[in-house]
């Protein structure tokens, strides 16, 4: 039988790592490494790793929020997620409070829907995306700034959002393998998914350490 598809865990010799630029929020890191028997320099944004959260209601709608990101000049359509930057935070608890924080809401059932790269050949942005079902209103409403401070939240048919998707209306990455991840995780009657608290080997901020720069 053939052997499943699967990316392969690979560790370079590392000659030299250094932070070349310091930003609010990632760093940007230049590393030296040994491949194929050459020396490469290559240049990456030293991410933190993040995780998102699809939440999926009784009536197969998905809760979806809208908000302002300058990057792309777009108020794009989102699934609520944030930053692994609280260090020694657990995966599952920063998504349970990104779902709180961003929609007032929690939820009884989770589990692992994905685990993505985002951008391998400019980051090493890690992020798992949970699946959250039986969800309820948190007993409080969260203060939001900034970008957050005008979110606008919508329950949409899973159906409609994959649509979306497919007609190249909505942008967002996350999004768009969070609803298509969950299309093909129901037809496969959730089969699928991975327990809430699995491991998470992909991640390199969880499972190496990284070099000091």
């Amino acid at each position: 039988m053939a052997q499943a598809l699967a990316d392969e865990p690979f560790e370079p010799e590392i000659v030299d790592s250094e932070a070349v630029f310091h930003g609010a929020i990632w760093d940007v890191r230049r590393d030296r490494f040994r491949y194929n028997g050459d020396e490469i320099t290559r240049e990456y944004v030293d991410h933190t790793g993040a995780v998102a959260v699809l939440a999926l209601d009784d009536e197969g709608r998905v809760l979806l929020i809208r908000q302002y990101r300058h990057p792309v000049r777009h108020r794009d359509w989102e699934i609520p997620a944030g930053l692994l930057d609280i260090t020694g935070e657990d995966p599952l608890a920063a998504a349970k409070r990104e779902l709180a924080e961003e929609a007032d809401l929690q939820a009884d059932t989770w589990n692992v829907l994905a685990d993505v790269f985002t951008s391998p050949g400019g980051n090493d942005e890690a992020i798992r995306i949970y699946l959250a079902r039986s969800v309820r209103p948190t007993g409080e409403a969260f203060a939001r700034e900034a970008e957050e401070a005008d979110i606008e939240v919508s329950w949409v048919p899973l159906e409609e959002a994959v649509a979306g998707v497919l007609g190249r209306r909505l942008h967002n990455a996350p999004l768009s393998i969070a609803v298509l991840g969950a299309v093909a995780a129901r037809a496969a009657g959730w089969s699928t998914l991975g327990e809430a608290d699995e491991p998470w080997p992909s991640h390199p901020k969880l499972n190496r350490q990284s070099t000091a720069g």
